[in-house]
């Protein structure tokens, strides 16, 4: 599997913090993106990064005020320190 590219990672965490420039619909848009966040994580790193980095996306989009941490490019620097 490729690695993923560094500015799609960014620009993933980037669409992940979003929510917090919309107060109303902010939790709500959590709600939505973090199954969709954690599919895409998953499909990007694959394997054993993909499976617990999605669970760790899904988490961090769902649980309230915790949408700051940057797990795309975190998964990103994990995946090259594996190889």
């Amino acid at each position: 599997m490729n690695k993923p590219s560094l500015i799609v990672c960014i620009i993933m965490d980037i669409i992940g913090c979003l929510s917090y420039f919309i107060p109303a619909l902010g939790e709500f848009s959590d709600a939505i993106w973090a199954p969709i966040s954690a599919y895409v994580f998953y499909k990007m790193f694959g394997g054993k990064t993909g499976k617990i980095g999605s669970l760790i996306q899904f988490t961090e989009e769902i649980v309230p005020f915790t949408d700051f941490l940057p797990t795309f490019t975190l998964g990103y620097f994990f995946k090259k320190i594996e190889k």
